[in-house]
């Protein structure tokens, strides 16, 4: 990775990453009746695998890869 650069995946500098979304349970109720309460964007490396989890918000994706991607 070139030190002078700041943009591209915190681990390896790929610029190129695949989106995706996971749900997860909290605790208490929602754990015993497997109800998903919480959702992410998941951001990750397609040369390394490096990964960062974004709780959803309503910006969309585009604004996640560019903080991925610095």
């Amino acid at each position: 990775m070139d030190p002078d650069s700041d943009r591209g995946c915190p681990k390896c500098g790929h610029a190129e990453t695949d989106v995706g979304e996971i749900a997860t349970t909290g605790s208490g109720l929602s754990k015993m009746f497997d109800i998903q309460t919480n959702s992410f964007t998941v951001v990750s490396c397609t040369n390394c695998g490096y990964s960062e989890l974004y709780r959803d918000t309503t910006s969309g994706t585009s604004d996640v890869v560019d903080i991925f991607l610095g």
